[in-house]
Order: C-alpha cells, then structure tokens, then sequence
C-alpha cells in the first residue's frame, strides 16, 4: 500500500512539474489511460490516494477553488503565500499555499518566467506587418544584398530578477506575459553591429556619451555601411531601427546622398524605376 502510494505521489509530482502523461506513462511502464485518470481525480480531489481515506480532509471548497485560481488570473505576479493569506481571510479558513499550488495547477495555471522584450505598440505592429506584406516576395538572392544593424546596450547590472507569473500551457508570448525589458540603469558599454546573408560587420563599441546623428554618421554608416554599399553595388538595402539619432538630417543627407552618387545604371524593374522616379522627384521638391 505504501509502494502504491509513494509511486502515485511520484507520478503526480513529474506531471505538476509539467510533464506530459504520455511520457510519464513511458517512464513508469504504466498505461496511458491509467495516469491520465490518476491525473484528473488529482486536479479534482487534490489527492491522489485512491478509494476512502482516514487523511486530512479536502482544505478547500469548489468556490474556494475558483476564488484562487481568479486571484492568480487577475494578479499575474501573486505568490501562492499571497494568495493562501488572502484566501484565509476571506473564507476564515486556514489554507497553505501548497494547497493554492495544487488548486492552480488544477486550474491550468503553472508558475513560469515571463517573457522579457520591447512592449510593441499597435502602430508598431501595423508598420512591422505592412513591411513584411511588402517584402514577403523577396528571393534570396535580393535579401543577400541587405544589411540589418541594431544597438545594444551591456551593463554592470542585472535584470535576472526572479520574477514569476502564472499562466497557461502555450500562452508564453501573450501580450498579458510579456515584461518589458529592463532598461539596464547604472554603468555599461552601447555596441552597435549589422548582420545580412553570408556576411557580418564587426562589432562597434560606442566610447562614453551619447549617440547623435553626427556619432552615427562617422562611428556606422561611414566605416561600415559605405564598405557593405561599394562590396553589394547599386542593390545594396541598409536597414536600421529608426532610432531617433538615424533619422536626423545629417544621417538622412549622407544615405540619400550616396545612393544618388552611385546610381549610375538605369533602372531594370518596375519597382526600380519608381523609386528612381521618386527620389528624383523629391530632390527636385527640394533645390526648387
């Protein structure tokens, strides 16, 4: 009886851990069907003890239940010693927050580190889905002649809080999730490097003080985005983040500059000869 009991509880605890039935039942030489109802009399009992037991009885009610787990659905953050203290209160019930763990695994909700990333706006996500509808006929060889670049700043600091949420099984990138990243306060060092098919720049270490448009003309886009454009010919794409310090004048003039100097060829395509026609048209706009 011992055995039996102590092999369930081991059971129980690979699937609270994430497991899926189907290894553990490999693992155990157990039928599927057999851990799959071991599983579920778990999730609704809080016990996997079978038949009548002289144990303590269930801490909880169906009510209690709900209470916990729309506790931890409105509050991401909530620890299950947060949650066992507000459910106590509430019911004037004594209750652990092992058994707050065990109800919100019954309820799908499992404790995991957020995903950390920049926030998108809905305007981001319109601009980044509409670039992507363009460019989504691209060949290989055209994505060849671009180059990505982006900055990123290393610090003495850390962000590698411990900080857990609970959510579903495959809800990890939901927006809800999502923390925005730290923002790495304190000292550190700004690198900027570019990557495109086949080929990488170095990576550049920006020296203290801030980037302005005048640092990234001199610091990026002559050292390296001009050897990339002379290498890569009249095809050449230079993409960046539209950083502020990216899209001031100096920067704007030096890119539309050189793209001038070097079309020396006519166009080929229609899409080509359009955007000849308006670069031409708006330098016109401009010296008029």
């Amino acid at each position: 009886m011992a055995s039996g009991c102590f092999t369930r509880g081991r059971i129980i605890g690979k699937l609270e851990e994430g497991r899926s039935v189907t290894s553990v039942a490999a693992e155990f030489g157990i039928a599927h069907s057999i851990v799959s109802r071991l599983w579920r009399q778990f999730k609704t009992t809080g016990t996997a003890i079978r038949g009548f037991s002289s144990g303590r009885p269930r801490g909880t009610m169906p009510a209690d239940d709900r209470y916990i787990v729309l506790q931890a659905r409105r509050n991401k953050r909530k620890t299950e010693g947060e949650i066992a203290r507000h459910t106590t209160q509430a019911t004037g019930r004594p209750i652990s927050r092992f058994t707050v763990a065990r109800r919100l695994h019954g309820g799908g909700l499992f404790a995991r580190r957020p995903v950390r990333c920049v926030t998108l706006t809905p305007a981001h996500r319109r601009r980044r889905s509409a670039w992507c509808r363009e460019h989504r006929n691209r060949r290989d060889n055209e994505w060849g002649r671009v180059l990505f670049t982006d900055e990123s700043r290393f610090s003495l600091s850390s962000d590698s809080h411990r900080i857990l949420i609970w959510r579903e099984r495959g809800s990890r990138n939901h927006p809800l999730n999502i923390i925005e990243r730290d923002r790495y306060g304190g000292r550190g060092v700004l690198v900027c490097g570019g990557i495109m098919l086949g080929s990488r720049t170095d990576l550049h270490i920006f020296n203290a003080g801030s980037v302005n448009g005048t640092r990234f003309c001199n610091e990026i886009l002559l050292p390296y985005v001009r050897l990339f454009r002379g290498a890569m010919g009249m095809q050449f794409l230079f993409m960046d983040d539209n950083s502020p310090c990216h899209r001031t004048v100096a920067a704007e003039q030096l890119l539309e500059s050189r793209r001038l100097a070097a079309r020396t060829l006519p166009p080929v395509t229609i899409r080509e000869l359009r955007l000849a026609a308006r670069r031409m048209g708006s330098n016109a706009s401009t010296t008029h």
